[in-house]
């Protein structure tokens, strides 16, 4: 493992703040939540009681502070896997290297984060509304593959059964699936909520079998995602992080989650553009139960 992290690696703002997310070492909590929309960071820190520090850059918007002395973290990372590529590996090196040095922190900080967010549901049993944890991330994105040490934290019998279900071209990027932390989904994932099996696409259109004006590739993709079955785990949600937040969580040491509400359901065709204040619901709900975990 590298103990020294050159400018060009590693990215650190005059102001001594990590390079996209403009958040400083002393201003990270070791409790964080990630959200998609920069507008739904205030709704999050909405439920603290006091703030102690705030940084905008791009999609990149943050405020730490406490509620009743638990200290959190609230970040947007914007849409899509690659943007917690960006997210996940900063926060790792706010907490682990000494941005003075530019060296490895003895020790090692663990980090709990736990991503809500939106989703589309693909069973009859997660209609609109329902509060969905990923207890497996499939990724079909790619992005787990570009680091080493994938095979070892990926459930790769899972991967095997469902590129063979799949009929799994060569040509797209191998699917990676990870499991969240037990703990986090013990102390969150409650009778509330379904426990399920969450596919990260790495888009919204077509990776996710929509069809506008150009044509899929594979006209029967969904229908074989929701039929999908392995010792029992059905794939129950589409979203586009949660796979990205739990494979490199699991790489770099820390406590990983993903919980979303179900926006639309693919089965039925329906979907729901006025959730923004329900949301509220599972965002205090998330807020609440990672400050007991």
């Amino acid at each position: 493992m590298k103990e020294y992290f050159e400018a060009s690696e590693l990215i650190i703002n005059p102001d001594g703040s990590a390079f996209h997310i403009h958040i400083k070492p002393a201003d990270l909590a070791d409790k964080i939540i990630l959200v998609g929309d920069p507008g739904r960071v205030a709704l999050v820190a909405s439920h603290f009681d006091r703030v102690e520090a705030e940084s905008s850059n791009r999609e990149f918007r943050s405020v730490t502070g406490s509620r009743g002395g638990c200290r959190m973290t609230v970040l947007s990372t914007g849409i899509g896997c690659d943007n917690i590529d960006i997210v996940m590996n900063e926060l790792d090196a706010l907490a682990n290297i000494d941005f003075a040095t530019r060296r490895l922190r003895p020790g090692h900080r663990t980090l709990e984060i736990v991503r809500v967010g939106t989703c589309g549901g693909l069973q009859p049993f997660t209609p609109i509304g329902t509060f969905i944890c990923s207890e497996k991330s499939v990724g079909i994105d790619g992005l787990l593959n570009y680091y080493a040490g994938r095979d070892a934290v990926c459930d790769t019998a899972f991967e095997e059964a469902f590129k063979a279900h799949m009929q799994w071209p060569d040509r797209h990027c191998s699917p990676y699936v990870v499991n969240a932390d037990r703990g986090l989904l013990e102390a969150i994932g409650r009778d509330d909520m379904v426990r399920g099996v969450t596919v990260s696409a790495g888009g919204f259109y077509g990776p996710q079998g929509r069809e506008l004006r150009v044509p899929l590739a594979d006209p029967g993709q969904n229908e074989k995602i929701e039929s999908f079955d392995y010792r029992g785990y059905k794939i129950t949600n589409y979203e586009m992080e949660s796979s990205a937040v739990a494979g490199l969580a699991a790489l770099l040491g820390h406590r990983a989650l993903t919980v979303c509400m179900v926006i639309a359901n693919r089965l039925a065709r329906e979907a729901d553009t006025s959730y923004k204040n329900s949301i509220d619901d599972l965002i205090s709900t998330v807020v609440s139960r990672l400050c007991e975990a």
